[in-house]
């Protein structure tokens, strides 16, 4: 006997973005910044910091440290900006 069933659904492949890797990327990226691109790599690691901090990650450290080091690379920027009188560091 044929039996007919229904094609299995497809089950949904996209998740949410994970807040503890965001956490981690954010640390990260604040730390890189401190040396380079810390005009991009800044608000950038404030931003996951604070995403992966909404919505609950179990790393709250690393994220606190990602948004104070994000903090830190525009506090930098400024600082060398005043310094020398352009919008750019070099070493």
């Amino acid at each position: 006997m044929l039996r007919l069933t229904a094609p299995p659904t497809p089950t949904s492949t996209t998740t949410p973005r994970d807040p503890d890797g965001m956490a981690v990327a954010s640390f990260i990226l604040g730390l890189l910044g401190l040396l380079v691109l810390n005009l991009f790599l800044g608000p950038i690691a404030i931003v996951l910091a604070t995403v992966s901090l909404l919505r609950g990650t179990a790393r709250r450290g690393r994220a606190l440290l990602g948004l104070t080091l994000g903090m830190a690379d525009l506090v930098v920027l400024f600082a060398f900006m005043q310094a020398d009188a352009s919008i750019s560091w070099s070493f």
